[in-house]
């Protein structure tokens, strides 16, 4: 989930953010340093002590067992549990989602609810290292498509099963990887604890408010990189909540935060104390890092360096960076609430968090030949007016929809002008297709063919002429699914997405720790695509190609049938319309009902929640 730039620019201003003192640097900063940063020598005094604190605890870290990493992980929980509440209002208000508004869950999902299961999830893998177990142990794994191992990590609990009836997780690893080398491997740095792997930056997001806190996590666990924190300028609300909810981290020196602007980033990104970069942000950011910033015309300084090989960055960097997601709709015959369930489920991958998300679909690919297109259209554009009003606050976003505006004037917009379908040929749909616009656009664009045919050619489409290489989404009804056998599987091995949704949107990918989350491997500085490497991956899983998701077409009760026919639970789900489809009418009381469970294990309140989920 995205997170516009990281902001390398060229003002900032920062302050002191951890909550104990540190001692000043006796380090000299680079010559160079004061003059970059424009700033005031307390700001480079400030940054400076941080990196001596982290050095110590760089050395520190290196000292703690598998089994207090485990109680770290339980500290986290604590701390963070108490501070949810405030940290769901905080996200809200601060993007425009005022007190009653009914998707105000979102930021109970996208926030606290991801960092607890993902907490939870690493102290389950912390506490199996520590025991000389695998953390692959108990999860089944089996062939995929085209000689790859893959491992079903999703549900792993009773809990999951329940709260998330019907949804599946998969880790594909890279052709090659045997199962057992994919279970000796798992744990990464945590195979070697004591090998220290420094400092890592982490130039946090923007968008998501649960982003910079598990790039932390992951720099920690993955590669035994203490962290230093820079957080967007549009998480500076949170900084209180992040000191309070990472305290564990802070006190011992495995983090400090900062605020401020691009020439922190910058300062910090080419400070020699500084191991690795880590940037979960837009492609165009990551080139001003690693090239230099871009002229635009292909022929300046950066391009030469590009050309050349001859990067600004000296030092590793992985990143996250978006792209354009598909929704791959494929023909069969659906009912008619099939069409408006369906039609929610797009409208919620483009409308959550107000479309500033990189995971958020962008265009959505039919059939011209599937005989219900035209219904289907009819319930999207419905489904589109529907969800709740709610500004569209990330910066620069009006330019998007202006932009939009300009390149369709044809474009189907909503009564306030705030998101925007558009209906597009294949000559008019570059924009959509070349362009993440990162804001409330959807497109729609036409193929030919129906069954088979038509999901080769989508899934070529969508590999050849979509920017990125972060997401996709597929529908499919299960009666299609079956008649395609095989083929359907082989086409989702020609995805070159680093994760794949069937039936689901890869916010769940997103949203759940034991899967990765990042670009399609082969990805290089100079074609960064959607990134390079992985996050989240709790289970710390070495070699890793993607991650599928599988969902229920059909909500409870329209699942019960082909549940009767299957003789099982895995073939649908017992939950209605999940709570993060911006349509659910119950989705802030549910949303904030399963973080809550996720915070103390209460039953009594969980059937409450569940009841509530009933009615959305």
């Amino acid at each position: 989930m995205r997170h516009g730039p990281a902001r390398v620019g060229l003002t900032a201003s920062t302050r002191r953010s951890a909550p104990v003192p540190t001692a000043k640097s006796t380090t000299k900063p680079p010559r160079g340093a004061k003059a970059e940063l424009a700033a005031s020598d307390p700001v480079l005094d400030q940054i400076e002590a941080d990196l001596d604190a982290l050095e110590r605890g760089a050395a520190a870290w290196a000292h703690v067992t598998l089994e207090q990493r485990a109680r770290l992980m339980k500290a986290l929980h604590t701390t963070v549990s108490a501070v949810a509440e405030e940290w769901a209002d905080t996200a809200s208000t601060s993007k425009g989602v005022e007190p009653g508004h009914p998707l105000r869950g979102e930021e109970w999902l996208s926030g606290p609810y991801a960092v607890l299961v993902a907490v939870d999830a690493y102290r389950a893998t912390l506490e199996k290292l520590a025991a000389g177990l695998s953390p692959l142990d108990g999860a089944r794994t089996d062939a995929a498509p085209g000689g790859r191992v893959r491992a079903h990590v999703f549900p792993l609990s009773p809990v999951d099963g329940l709260l998330l009836s019907g949804f599946t997780g998969e880790v594909w690893f890279e052709p090659g990887v045997t199962d057992d080398e994919a279970r000796r491997t798992a744990g990464l740095a945590q195979l070697q604890p004591t090998t220290s792997g420094g400092i890592g930056l982490v130039l946090g997001a923007g968008n998501v408010t649960s982003i910079p806190v598990l790039d932390v996590l992951y720099e920690l666990l993955a590669h035994n990189r203490v962290a230093i924190l820079k957080i967007n300028p549009t998480q500076d609300a949170l900084l209180s909540v992040f000191q309070r909810a990472l305290a564990p981290l802070i006190e011992p020196g495995f983090l400090r935060i900062v605020t401020g602007g691009g020439v922190v980033g910058a300062a910090l990104t080419k400070n020699p104390r500084v191991a690795h970069v880590h940037i979960t942000g837009a492609a165009a950011t990551f080139d001003a890092i690693v090239w230099g910033p871009s002229t635009g015309s292909g022929t300046g300084a950066s391009a030469r360096r590009r050309r050349e090989n001859r990067p600004l960055l000296k030092k590793p960097i992985t990143a996250e960076l978006g792209g354009v997601s598909p929704i791959i709709v494929v023909p069969g015959a659906w009912t008619k609430a099939d069409l408006r369930f369906q039609a929610e489920h797009i409208a919620t991958m483009r409308l959550q968090n107000s479309g500033h998300n990189c995971i958020a679909g962008q265009v959505v690919i039919m059939s011209a030949d599937w005989p219900q297109r035209e219904a289907f259209l009819g319930e999207l554009r419905a489904a589109y007016d529907r969800a709740p009003e709610r500004p569209v606050w990330y910066p620069r976003s009006d330019e998007k929809l202006d932009a939009a505006a300009s390149a369709h004037p044809s474009a189907r917009w909503n009564a306030s002008r705030t998101r925007v379908i558009v209906e597009a040929d294949a000559a008019s749909a570059t924009d959509l297709e070349r362009t993440e616009y990162f804001a409330p656009v959807l497109g729609v664009v036409s193929l030919r063919g129906n069954g088979q045919e038509f999901l080769d050619a989508a899934v070529e489409h969508a590999n050849e002429r979509l920017a990125g290489t972060l997401g996709a989404n597929v529908l499919i009804d299960p009666a299609t699914m079956e008649a395609l056998g095989e083929g359907f599987e082989r086409a989702m091995a020609g995805l070159r997405y680093g994760t794949v949704a069937i039936n689901a949107w890869t916010a769940f990918g997103f949203l759940t720790p034991t899967l990765t989350w990042g670009a399609f491997p082969g990805s290089t500085p100079a074609d960064v695509q959607s990134g390079l490497g992985v996050v989240h991956n709790a289970l710390l899983l070495d070699r890793v190609e993607r991650s599928v998701v599988r969902g229920p077409f059909r909500p409870f009760p329209r699942s019960v049938p082909l549940m009767a026919r299957s003789l099982s639970l895995s073939k649908g789900t017992v939950l209605p319309k999940p709570p993060w489809f911006v349509t659910a009418r119950t989705g802030a009381t549910v949303s904030e009902g399963f973080t809550r469970f996720r915070m103390d294990g209460d039953w009594v309140r969980i059937a409450g929640t569940l009841v509530q989920a009933f009615r959305a």
